[in-house]
């Protein structure tokens, strides 16, 4: 099963740091509740952005999205102290976003994943930077698998992020992250693979219609995960397609479901 990131409650997002700074709970609450009934399997949390009060801000998030949905949280920072804090906070296993090569970040997240019940996202990028190719990509996500199941993590728990960088600042972007997943694919197997799908169009006009266009490409490559905008009707209607095309979909049940329920159209 492909697995659903509802990306939309983070402060990048001009309404969202609004809707935080004026702690107006109903936004919120309504906007993860359309999240779940759209197909999100996780509610992704950042607050990251904004007032400088990331601490106070995930707090409040985690205590209203909780009230209002029974899926899981993807708990989004780059502060190790505020996850392992959200961690004590959440009522079901979540999804840490996220761990990396870099020295200093992998020391502290692994003393924090240690015993944990999560899953984790882990990055491919390491104190060099960046990687410049589909094969620093792999060498990465295979360092990181064999580092995390060395402090007890277990394979089916670790989603690799291979990056998606923008095609607007390289055009062979997009097929660089596609030949890596591939690869991942085939030689790491039983790891999940996640990617922040909207990276790909930064920086262009119509953004959509490239995010929809590039899910159906990961997808067929090997992705399982992305965050993503479940509200998007168009996006989830083409997962679910794919899905039915790659032959995951057991005699077309989910495919006729969405058909039924009006979310597939012409």
């Amino acid at each position: 099963m492909f697995t659903v990131i509802g990306e939309r409650i983070n402060t990048s997002r001009e309404k969202v740091q609004q809707a935080v700074a004026e702690r107006d709970v109903s936004y919120i609450q309504e906007d993860v509740k359309k999240q779940q009934a759209a197909g999100a399997h996780y509610i992704d949390v950042n607050s990251a952005v904004g007032s400088g009060l990331e601490m106070d801000n995930i707090k409040w998030l985690i205590s209203i999205i909780q009230e209002a949905v029974t899926v899981p949280l993807c708990i989004d920072s780059p502060d190790p102290g505020i996850l392992e804090m959200a961690y004590g906070m959440v009522k079901n296993p979540p999804l840490i976003n996220s761990i990396s090569l870099e020295t200093s970040r992998f020391e502290v997240m692994s003393s924090f994943l240690k015993g944990k019940k999560c899953g984790i996202t882990a990055l491919c990028i390491d104190d060099t930077g960046m990687p410049k190719s589909a094969d620093d990509i792999v060498d990465r996500a295979k360092r990181l698998v064999e580092s995390l199941e060395g402090i007890g993590m277990r394979r089916e728990s670790i989603y690799i992020d291979p990056l998606v960088q923008p095609v607007s600042t390289e055009s062979k972007n997009a097929l660089v992250v596609l030949t890596a997943v591939r690869k991942i694919t085939q030689e790491i197997t039983g790891v999940h693979i996640v990617c922040g799908l909207s990276n790909i169009s930064f920086g262009l006009p119509k953004r959509r219609v490239i995010n929809r266009t590039f899910l159906s490409l990961m997808m067929e490559a090997g992705l399982d995960a992305a965050i993503m905008d479940p509200l998007d009707h168009r996006l989830m209607a083409i997962l679910k397609t794919t899905e039915l095309l790659l032959g995951n979909d057991e005699y077309c049940v989910g495919y006729l479901k969405s058909v039924r329920a009006g979310e597939i159209f012409d």
